[in-house]
């Protein structure tokens, strides 16, 4: 095979370079680029290096060039008859992956590639390679990922719905003088949540805890209209944590006739000593309670998430303290944001009026 690349005159090998700089397709790229390498005196350990491919790709490109010439190089896949994976296919596998394995007859609980193909044999009678499965899944933009656990709300889809809507009717129609918020409670432990990282490859990152935990709890009350974000931190997650963040809400808008909080079930949401709390405030702030199990429909929850995100997962704080000011910080920076978001959108308004 060495002799074939004393034929090519230095005008030849010149063209052929020519030729694959214009090239569009990335595999057929690749296989100019080997047979390049080999024409410039490359070993085929070498040549493949150079392409990123394997050393027995690089082989069977250069072994078809010199048997075939510039024709070796084309894909010959369109001879091969009908595709296999077409909108018809994906359509189906769609399905297949938006579901569950027992929805389909199977008693394993999750989709593997195998299953996934036997699956597709019994529906379209197609079988396919697990790489085709593979490329087929990375088409749809599938990937695999945890399951997030969900309780599903005892209420009826009518009652719930009817629940939901009179929020949305109370923040849409919500009087200027008037202030709604949405309220939880989150976690705050010492030991950190394990999340997911960049790594590389051989090596995995150690997150060192404490041994033992420490919690501390933060109730959070998310303003509808700016976004601003008001909290009070507790030891203890009991009903003198969520007063104590009713206080606070007083404290912040005392201008305000009426504060609408928009709260979950939460035991500590309803108790004796939260009625007696509310009572005591006069009206100034009502509560509206979302339908239980309903976690999506809480806009703080996303803030929770980002809290988790952004400071708990993986932390390396040695100390409770010492975590609780990188959760202040986080608060105080996504509120400040907000506000200033708020004003800059008020401004753009007026702009435009």
């Amino acid at each position: 095979m060495d002799g074939y690349r004393i034929l090519w005159s230095s005008r030849r090998q010149r063209n052929f370079l020519k030729r694959l700089r214009r090239l569009k397709d990335a595999r057929l790229y690749r296989r100019y680029m080997i047979v390049h390498h080999r024409l410039s005196g490359a070993g085929p350990t070498a040549a493949a290096k150079m392409a990123c491919c394997s050393r027995s790709t690089a082989s069977q490109v250069w072994k078809r060039f010199c048997l075939e010439g510039e024709a070796g190089l084309v894909d010959r896949r369109e001879d091969n008859g009908d595709v296999k994976v077409d909108e018809a296919f994906l359509a189906r596998l769609r399905v297949l992956v938006h579901g569950t394995p027992p929805d389909f007859g199977w008693r394993r609980p999750t989709w593997t590639r195998e299953l996934l193909i036997e699956q597709m044999v019994r529906d379209t009678g197609v079988r396919v390679s697990r790489a085709t499965m593979s490329r087929a899944l990375k088409a749809l933009g599938a990937r695999r990922g945890r399951a997030r656990p969900v309780v599903r709300c005892p209420w009826s889809n009518w009652r719930r719905e009817r629940r939901l809507q009179a929020i949305r009717s109370l923040l849409a129609r919500l009087p200027a003088e008037e202030v709604a918020v949405w309220v939880d409670e989150a976690d705050i432990d010492l030991n950190p949540k394990i999340g997911v990282d960049w790594m590389l490859r051989g090596e995995q990152k150690e997150v060192v805890t404490p041994g033992q935990n420490v919690k501390r709890y933060v109730a959070g009350a998310l303003e509808a209209r700016s976004g601003r974000l008001i909290w009070v931190f507790g030891e203890r997650k009991t009903s003198r944590l969520f007063t104590g963040l009713l206080w606070r809400l007083r404290e912040e808008y005392p201008d305000a006739p009426v504060i609408h909080v928009i709260a979950d079930n939460a035991r500590l949401h309803s108790s004796l000593y939260t009625r007696e709390t509310l009572a005591a405030m006069e009206g100034r702030i009502v509560l509206h309670f979302l339908p239980p199990y309903c976690p999506n429909d809480n806009r703080i929850e996303r803030v929770w998430e980002d809290l988790h995100n952004q400071v708990t997962r993986n932390h390396q704080c040695a100390t409770i303290e010492e975590l609780m000011r990188e959760v202040y910080y986080f608060l105080y920076r996504r509120s400040r944001r907000a506000i200033h978001e708020q004003a800059a959108a008020q401004q753009k308004d007026r702009m435009l009026a």
